[in-house]
């Protein structure tokens, strides 16, 4: 009856210790060599602690867990069965519950010392293949990143941060090989130069007689503080003499982030030829406003001045309507270019561009102008309107 109920429990225990059989060892770590488990004897008496530290007293140790095919399974039984194959940890006999960390490191190291928990986790560590880790299941935002932050000094720097020679390099490279780069780095870094070129308005105009056109151009070439600029302005009557038209050659200086200090020579062709002295200013005001202010002092002696001014509103990225606003002043009266003192003409416009591309953007728009006071009288006495209304279509270009 006993050898007939041994191999009953025999043929039960065999799946577990088949499966025992195929746990592999993990990627690289050293793979044991198959032993033959001893018989179980009598635990022997705990060796006495060294005189470099007593260990702490051991924890009730937890009810053994052992892998059983059954619930009757013998471990004695188990052991009858074929060794684990080759490569493979025989798991069947281990006791997971009862073992002791610290004598299994004592045990692999040789040593009679208890081991930290520092020991084992580099152990640990070293044992792990991080190559087949899978980390893809990790839900990375629940991760305090800012507690991971170094915190940002607030303090000044130490004295001995700018301690060092100011060309320590040309101790290595020497002063020769260094000053063509510092040139280089010193054109790169500001002292660059830029050619600017826009045709703010260059536009076809119909009005109540004959229709028209205008072009307003305006460039510069230099770097951010010193600058050449040149600006152009005219307009005229189709299948008629051009109307005025002028040039300005100014050289313009930075005085703040946002405003240029200009000077130059302004030169009239149309309608009569006359040389200017200028002075004047241009930049960005307040919310965004380009402005372009101006005083000449012609060779006759006459002392003129012009302000204009426009802003963008964007409606979307491409579409801006650009209101438009032009003032012309006059010291005194110059009868024969019809310019009379004070207040002389008030232009008032509004377009609307469409930008195919941040260089190039089409527009309509519609702008009035009046002459006023002794300049209107002027505009009478020729036979002309004194107020005009423009409707326009034009180019907004710029490189």
């Amino acid at each position: 009856m006993k050898p007939l109920l041994a191999l009953l429990l025999l043929g039960a225990a065999t799946p577990a210790i088949a499966q025992h059989a195929g746990h592999a060892m993990p990627m690289g770590m050293p793979m044991p060599k198959p032993t033959p488990t001893p018989t179980p004897k009598a635990s022997p008496k705990p060796a006495a602690p060294t005189k470099k530290a007593a260990p702490a007293p051991a924890k009730k140790a937890a009810p053994a867990k052992r892998h059983v095919a059954g619930p009757q399974a013998n471990p004695a039984d188990s052991r009858a069965s074929s060794p684990p194959a080759e490569g493979a940890m025989d798991h069947s006999m281990m006791d997971h519950g009862a073992m002791d960390q610290g004598q299994m490191d004592q045990g692999a190291a040789g040593s009679t010392e208890p081991s930290t928990p520092e020991d084992h986790a580099a152990r640990d560590m070293g044992a792990m293949d991080q190559s087949q880790m899978d980390m893809s299941g990790m839900d990375h935002s629940k991760m305090d990143v800012g507690a991971m932050a170094m915190p940002i000094p607030e303090a000044a720097p130490p004295a001995a941060a700018g301690s060092g020679p100011p060309r320590a390099a040309d101790a290595i490279w020497g002063a020769e090989a260094m000053r063509a780069s510092r040139e280089a780095l010193r054109d790169e870094q500001g002292g660059q130069k830029f050619l600017w070129f826009m045709a703010d308005r260059a536009e076809y105009q119909m009005r109540e007689g004959k229709n028209g056109y205008l072009w307003d151009v305006q460039g510069y070439y230099g770097g951010d503080i010193n600058k050449f600029w040149f600006k152009s302005e005219g307009e005229g009557s189709f299948g008629e003499k051009v109307e005025s038209a002028e040039v300005q050659a100014l050289y313009s200086r930075a005085i703040s982030p946002w405003f240029n200090l200009q000077a130059g020579v302004r030169q009239d062709f149309v309608p009569r030829d006359r040389t200017y002295a200028v002075v004047g200013v241009q930049g960005l005001a307040p919310y965004l406003f380009d402005i372009d202010a101006a005083a000449f002092l012609s060779d006759k002696g006459d002392l003129t001045a012009r302000f204009e001014g426009e802003v963008d509103q964007r409606i979307t990225q491409r579409l801006i309507l650009q209101p438009r606003a032009e003032v012309n002043l006059a010291a005194q009266d110059i009868p024969e270019l019809g310019i009379g003192a004070g207040l002389d003409t008030l232009e008032l416009g509004v377009r609307l561009r469409y930008e195919v591309a941040r260089e190039f953007a089409p527009y309509v728009g519609v702008e009035q102008s009046w002459k006023i006071g002794k300049s209107a009288d002027y505009a009478r006495l020729r036979g002309e309107d004194p107020g005009v209304t423009n409707y326009v279509v034009g180019i907004r270009l710029w490189f």
